[in-house]
């Protein structure tokens, strides 16, 4: 982990994305502010919640694939958000003890609170870089005083690229980060959906309180998040049809996982 001395400010009074994301997991790094919105967006759609944790166990199980059957050893985790349980890290080096990741992410309490906790095992590495995924060179440099860009690597924006309004400049930022990566390398995403109205309206609840607004895309538009990969089976779906352990309801959150030919 990255050592830096100096303590970020947080912002108690302006409601944060990561915060009310922990919040509706159930974890208790947030705040008064965090849990109003989370509680607006729960009285319209109370499966919010389960929704959250369904979406974080695709997760674990696309971090679990990538270090086991797809045999990547190196994760660059963008947009991580708060550490909760089955981080990226803690998924990865129980099926390879070797693995190196790099967590992202922009938000003051996010970086407190991963310097305390994401502590690698010995065989492998854990780092934090505070960045915006905005800013992909910084991002990109950075992480190569952790990461190897001559061996393959696992990109991956979890819930994030919903807080990008334009499909353009989201598809830029993906591929931007895929060029820098080997063949052999693969991303995975995932992000809501708009495709009930009860999603819809939580999506505008959300927007009209929380510092970061977020914006519901297509499966079809999240396709094109892709670009030039090979989407792995069962290629782009609802978060709970990918892989999953045990049959459950589809959810408004799609997500997949794409190789770099």
């Amino acid at each position: 982990m990255s050592n830096e001395q100096q303590q970020p400010v947080v912002d108690t009074s302006v409601p944060q994305t990561a915060r009310i994301w922990n919040y509706l997991l159930g974890g208790k790094d947030n705040f008064a502010v965090d849990r109003a919105v989370g509680d607006q967006i729960l009285a319209g759609q109370p499966e919010l919640a389960e929704n959250a944790r369904l979406s974080r166990d695709f997760h674990v199980r696309a971090v679990r694939y990538l270090a086991g059957a797809a045999g990547v050893r190196q994760f660059l985790d963008i947009g991580s958000g708060l550490p909760t349980a089955n981080n990226t890290h803690e998924v990865a080096q129980s099926v390879a003890p070797e693995s190196r990741i790099v967590y992202v992410d922009n938000d003051p309490l996010v970086l407190t609170q991963a310097r305390a906790l994401l502590t690698s095992r010995p065989e492998g590495a854990t780092r934090y870089i505070e960045a915006d995924m905005h800013d992909m060179d910084t991002v990109l440099d950075a992480a190569r005083g952790t990461l190897d860009f001559a061996q393959p690597i696992a990109i991956l924006f979890m819930g994030v690229l919903g807080h990008v309004e334009n499909d353009s400049v989201a598809q830029t930022l993906v591929r931007r980060a895929i060029d820098a990566v080997p063949s052999g390398s693969h991303l995975a995403l995932c992000d809501g959906t708009d495709l009930t109205p009860e999603v819809v309206e939580a999506a505008r609840i959300w927007n009209e309180s929380a510092a970061q607004p977020y914006h519901l895309r297509s499966p079809a538009r999240l396709t094109q998040l892709f670009p030039g990969l090979e989407l792995v089976d069962p290629g782009l779906v609802s978060v709970t049809r990918w892989r999953p352990d045990t049959e459950v309801r589809e959810i408004d959150q799609y997500g997949g996982v794409g190789r770099k030919p």
